[in-house]
C-alpha cells in the first residue's frame, strides 16, 4: 500500500535455555497491496502465549519452527483496512494467526470475523472468547470429562488459561478447585477468583502442599506445568482419575537434556488413570457452545477474565519475556 509501513517482531538468534531481548529485532517494513482475495489487517492487539517458546527452538513439533529472520507469528485481532475481492469490508473486525506486526497481510478466509459488540474489549477475542478460553473449556469437558461433585486440581493456575479453567470448573459444579502458583500476590488472587486453596509452590514441595489442600484426592489435573507439578498430581489422583495435559512450562527453558518424566508415573497403573495431551484446534466443534455459555458467565459477571496489557509492539518482546516469568496475572495483551 503506497506509503504505508508497519513494524513487526523478528526472530534475531535461536534462544539458548531462557530467551532474552537479543533474540527479538524490530523492524519497519513496507505494507503490501492485498492480492486477490486477500485483506490487509490493521492489527489492534496481539497475543503471547507460552507455546511461542517451543518455536523459537529448530525442532519437529506439532507446528512448525519461526525461523530466524523473519516474523513471528501467532493470534492478533484488528481491523480490515483494504480488502482486494474479498467477502470482508473495511472496518470489519477479525481475529486471525499474524500477529507480531503492526500490518497484517493475509487471504481472507483465515481470517475470522468477530463482533466488538459481544465483549467488553477487542482483546477478549485472544483470551476468554478466543482460544485461551477454549483451551480451558475443551480441556476440562472434551478431554478430562470433568463432572459436578469432582475435585479439581490447576497449576500455573493465576496465568491466562489456568485462571479461566478454575473459574470454570466451579461454575460447572466441581465440589473443590485447588490452584498453584508462584507468589503471594498469585495466592492471594486465586482465592478472589473463586478458588477453594491455592498454594505458591515455592513454598515448600508440592506434593506435600497439594496432600495438604485435596487430603481425600483429586479427579482431574488440569496440567500447565508439567515436572513436579505432575509428579505431585499423580500421588494425589484418586482411582479413574483424569489428567488434561495442555503445557508443560518447567520444561520449555531446558538448554541441556530434559529433566526425566515423573519418578511416580506407575501410579496411572493401578489407579486407572487417564492421561491426555491436546491441541484446541482439534475440539473446534465446541466453539459454539463454548461461545454462548463462556458470553452468559461474562455478561452476568460470573467470569473474572483479567489482562496484564502491555502498549506498543516495540515492547511485545518484553511482555513475551514477562509472561515466560509469570509476571501476568490472567492473559498477557500487547496493545498496538
Amino acid at each position: 500500500m503506497r506509503d504505508l509501513t508497519g513494524r513487526e517482531v523478528r526472530l534475531a538468534a535461536r534462544p539458548q535455555g531462557w530467551p532474552t531481548p537479543e533474540d527479538f529485532a524490530v523492524v519497519e517494513v513496507g505494507v503490501p497491496d492485498p492480492g486477490p482475495g486477500q485483506v490487509v489487517v490493521h492489527n489492534r492487539y496481539m497475543s503471547v502465549d507460552p507455546y511461542m517458546r517451543g518455536r523459537m527452538d529448530d525442532r519437529k513439533s506439532y507446528l512448525p519452527p519461526f525461523q530466524v529472520g523473519q516474523a513471528l507469528d501467532g493470534g492478533a485481532v484488528g481491523e480490515v483496512i483494504a480488502a482486494n475481492g474479498a467477502p470482508l469490508e473495511m472496518g470489519d473486525v477479525v481475529f486471525h494467526n499474524l500477529g507480531w506486526r503492526e500490518f497484517a497481510v493475509l487471504d481472507a478466509a483465515k481470517a475470522q470475523p468477530v463482533d466488538p459488540d459481544a465483549a467488553p474489549t477487542l482483546s477478549a477475542y485472544l483470551g476468554a472468547l478466543g482460544l485461551t478460553g477454549l483451551t480451558a473449556y475443551a480441556g476440562l469437558f472434551d478431554v478430562a470429562a470433568m463432572k459436578p461433585g469432582d475435585v479439581v486440581y490447576v497449576s500455573a493456575a493465576a496465568g491466562a488459561v489456568g485462571s479461566l479453567a478454575g473459574q470454570i470448573a466451579k461454575l460447572r459444579g466441581a465440589s473443590r478447585v485447588i490452584g498453584s502458583a508462584g507468589s503471594a500476590a498469585k495466592v492471594e488472587y486465586l482465592t478472589k477468583l473463586g478458588f477453594d486453596a491455592a498454594f505458591n509452590y515455592h513454598d515448600a514441595p508440592v506434593r506435600d502442599q497439594l496432600r495438604a489442600a485435596a487430603p481425600d484426592g483429586i479427579d482431574v489435573y488440569f496440567d500447565n506445568v508439567g515436572g513436579d507439578h505432575l509428579a505431585a498430581a499423580l500421588s494425589r489422583m484418586r482411582v479413574f482419575g483424569r489428567i488434561a495435559l495442555c503445557g508443560a512450562v518447567s520444561m520449555y527453558h531446558e538448554s541441556a537434556a530434559p529433566p526425566p518424566g515423573p519418578a511416580n508415573l506407575p501410579l496411572a497403573i493401578g489407579k486407572r488413570l487417564t492421561l491426555r495431551g491436546f491441541l484446541t484446534g482439534d475440539h473446534e466443534h465446541l466453539r459454539p457452545e463454548f461461545v454462548a455459555e463462556m458470553g452468559g458467565w461474562l455478561r452476568a459477571g460470573q467470569i473474572r477474565a483479567d489482562e496484564t496489557v502491555v502498549d506498543g509492539i516495540e515492547n511485545a518482546p518484553a511482555a513475551f519475556l514477562g509472561m515466560l516469568r509469570g509476571e501476568n496475572l490472567g492473559k498477557m495483551i500487547v496493545r498496538l
